[in-house]
């Protein structure tokens, strides 16, 4: 199997690294093709008026490039750019911090991954959900395990989050749906020294009660696998749309 392994921290991020390094252990065939600085929070954003310049790693299993651009650019660059074979699977991560409930719409991480989706590649995004993280060797070794199970395939895009805790610490695994990421107190009004007021995207996540999202499961201590596709159609409206114009005449006769 080879796989693209992509982030939004950046080409030399840890948790990319040691995904990379658990991974090569285990035999797979590997490309690297992340951005060349940090890119969070870029959502599914991509590079259309600038060139994407890119920089080549000499990888001892696979090939590796930094890319000047987003995190979708990374993937759009490794797919439809033919810099690296087409790969059978895109892992984003490991991500520095969660990707949580109604987050991932800004997520660069879950981004990249679904821009595999996009493109006929299925995909996995992975997060370690603390800021403070420092060992991601846990997290890297939970991924090599769901690639043994043919399940984790079944659904276009994979977003695995991993508790901030010890690997003992871990209650388990729980397949979820995506919660709703509610800030309290988001942004903070403050005064540079000079008089020009400014704000700062700040805030925490109210508690969600769902015992079925991500984020109730994260904040157990269980590791949150939610399956994801790309279609944002809301069927349900849609059927109740269709019905309810199915007799509307919308000629001018």
């Amino acid at each position: 199997m080879h796989i693209l392994l992509t982030n939004d921290d950046g080409y030399f991020a840890q948790g990319l690294q040691t995904l990379y390094s658990v991974l090569a252990n285990e035999g797979y065939q590997l490309s690297i093709v992340a951005p060349d600085s940090q890119r969070s929070a870029t959502g599914h954003s991509i590079t259309l008026f600038e060139p994407l310049f890119i920089t080549k790693h000499p990888l001892e299993h696979g090939t590796g490039y930094a890319v000047s651009g987003k995190p979708a650019d990374c993937v759009k660059l490794a797919i439809q750019g033919d810099i690296i074979p087409r790969p059978d699977l895109v892992i984003s991560g490991i991500n520095n911090g969660p990707n949580l409930g109604t987050d991932v719409f800004y997520s660069g991480t879950v981004s990249a991954a679904m821009e595999g989706v996009l493109l006929g590649v299925p995909a996995i995004a992975v997060s370690l959900a603390a800021f403070s993280a420092s060992d991601y060797k846990p997290a890297a070794d939970f991924v090599a395990k769901i690639l043994q199970e043919p399940n984790v395939f079944s659904s276009d895009l994979l977003n695995v989050n991993i508790p901030p805790l010890s690997e003992n610490e871990w209650k388990g695994v729980r397949i979820t749906k995506l919660g709703k990421a509610v800030y309290e107190n988001v942004f903070e009004h403050r005064k540079a020294p000079y008089g020009k007021e400014y704000y700062w995207q700040a805030g925490t996540v109210s508690p969600e009660m769902d015992q079925e999202t991500d984020l109730y499961a994260i904040h157990e201590g269980y590791i949150s696998l939610t399956p994801m596709h790309s279609d944002l159609t809301d069927y349900k409206k849609l059927k109740q749309m269709r019905e309810g114009l199915a007799s509307f005449n919308f000629t001018n006769e």
